[in-house]
């Protein structure tokens, strides 16, 4: 019982330590759910540590390592949200809830959160020309404006995907998706050189059976990670 009083005090203090983050006027997205999910893992995952270590004053030591517990998680998560925010805003957009944003052909730059990364999506249309792994100067201006985000988060860990259409072989589109990520991977190295992956025409976004759909599926997607253990295949996941 006076375990189980730990806990829910542990997950009350996360619940209050995430709402500290909670700031008003933010991009279009100020939920901070990795915030708020964070803060109460850290703080159960702390509270189990305390209350098993050996020794006195168990209860004491389970709020004590629920309060350190929900600091780190909940700061983990509140980076992630507050550089969702920041980046959409440099990019002249918002933070997309809308689950069907990435198929909507008006979006040329998507900015989302997800548990353990945010994800900012470019359109191939608004970055290359066909069968180019040159950025557009528009675009370059784009991802620089990224770049100068990212500078402010030496500890974030970038990862930078390519995928293509299915016209052409794969071979041909998994060396142009490979190209075309590590043309934004080269302005993004600000604090260390991102992790690139060629897609090729994997993970479509819509069925490649019409010119529309195929615009769909050439991307330029960036990920932005707290801990590289999160980290998954691109090109899969």
């Amino acid at each position: 019982m006076k375990f189980n009083k730990s806990i829910i005090a542990a997950s009350v203090t996360a619940f209050i330590l995430a709402g500290c983050y909670n700031q008003p006027g933010l991009v279009e997205d100020d939920s901070y759910n990795r915030t708020k999910t964070g803060a109460v893992l850290g703080a159960i995952t702390g509270a189990v540590i305390g209350y098993n270590t050996k020794g006195h004053h168990k209860n004491r030591r389970a709020a004590l390592g629920a309060l350190a517990g929900a600091a780190l998680g909940g700061g983990a998560g509140y980076l992630l949200d507050k550089q969702a925010n920041e980046v959409a805003r440099a990019l002249g957009t918002g933070v997309s809830t809308d689950p069907l944003a990435a198929v909507d052909p008006r979006r040329d730059i998507i900015v989302t959160k997800h548990p353990n990364y945010v994800k900012i999506l470019f359109r191939d249309n608004m970055m290359f020309a066909t069968g180019s792994s040159k950025l557009r100067p528009s675009a370059r201006y784009k991802v620089q404006k990224l770049a100068q985000v990212l500078r402010q988060y030496p500890q974030t860990i970038v990862g930078v995907a390519g995928f293509t259409d299915n016209r052409g072989s794969y071979a041909y589109n998994q060396r142009l998706s490979e190209a075309r990520a590590r043309t934004v991977a080269n302005l993004l190295a600000v604090n260390g050189y991102p992790r690139i992956k060629g897609c090729s025409y994997n993970k479509p976004l819509a069925p490649n059976d019409s010119p529309e759909n195929r615009a769909l599926n050439r991307r330029v997607e960036v990920y932005l990670y707290a801990d590289p253990n999160n980290m998954s295949d691109p090109c899969r996941s």
